[in-house]
């Protein structure tokens, strides 16, 4: 069994730990503030440089890639592998891999998309990118984070950039959803009346992906299944909604524009997928 080495004992890196002990991975696990290591059967480090010299592999969980890079020991680390489960951007993450290079440390990205209470099973699902070859020297160590580890890419910003990705739609339409909620109180509509109607709306929401995929896939778009134009109609009438309930509407006022843009072009009568071409 790979020995591991954990840095960081937030929540995260807490659960991440537990995880590598179960699957019986020797452990050795370092933080900043001591006693955050209580209920794991690790070895506690006393410094992160003694940390690292323990294992072959280290994971560093913190939060973010500042303060990784600011307790990473590069000496240390020289012919081991380092996994990064900060979480960062694309370009955080290629920074990274470039100092790690530049130090001599193989180095794996990695973005975690679960909660700590579901690290270590069926539900967990990690995306991990770099080398492959060293993806695969540690593959089967980094399976007991979570069933449903992925190798997206040699890219290192590969992973960071689909979290990136699948945040940015997450986010927007979480704002949707509260938004609807404060539109609907204004209508005198109870949240409790209106959600399972969103939750039914949305089951459409699966295929259209599907449809919009393909259209920015194959570069064409057409409007058999709604044009921009009718998108634009149809959001101008829920402007003028919340306009008249003195509610804020950037957001959606932002997605008419985008759509605008698109007709001035020439592209009113195309597929909705349109709006992702350059």
């Amino acid at each position: 069994m790979t020995t591991v080495t954990v840095l960081g004992l937030g929540p995260m890196g807490h659960a991440l730990a537990a995880a590598l002990t179960a699957a019986r991975h020797p452990t050795t696990v370092w933080n900043r503030t001591p006693g955050k290591e209580n209920g794991l059967d690790a070895t506690v480090a006393g410094t992160a440089a003694e940390a690292i010299a323990a294992s072959p592999l280290v994971i560093v969980c913190v939060r973010d890639y500042a303060v990784a890079q600011s307790i990473l020991d590069a000496e240390a680390l020289k012919g081991r592998t380092l996994v990064n489960l900060s979480g960062g951007s694309p370009r955080q993450a290629r920074a990274m891999a470039d100092w790690a290079a530049g130090n001599g440390i193989d180095y794996l990205d990695g973005v975690i998309m679960a909660t700590t209470d579901a690290i270590g099973g069926p539900d967990a699902a990690l995306f991990f990118s770099g080398p492959a070859d060293v993806y695969e020297t540690h593959r089967s160590t980094l399976a007991a984070l979570g069933e449903n580890a992925r190798f997206v890419g040699d890219s290192a910003g590969r992973a960071a950039a689909f979290d990136a990705s699948l945040q940015d739609m997450l986010w927007t339409s979480m704002s949707g959803v509260v938004h609807m909620f404060a539109l609907a109180k204004a209508e005198g509509i109870a949240a409790a009346d209106i959600a399972g109607e969103a939750k039914a709306l949305l089951g459409f929401f699966p295929d259209m992906i599907d449809v919009l995929a393909e259209q920015v896939g194959s570069d064409r778009y057409p409007g058999e299944y709604g044009t921009i134009g009718s998108a634009a109609a149809t959001m101008d009438h829920v402007l003028d909604a919340i306009r008249a309930r003195d509610l804020d509407n950037g957001v959606l006022s932002a997605a008419r524009a985008e759509a605008q843009r698109a007709i001035d072009a020439g592209h009113g009568e195309d597929g909705f997928g349109r709006l992702a071409a350059p």
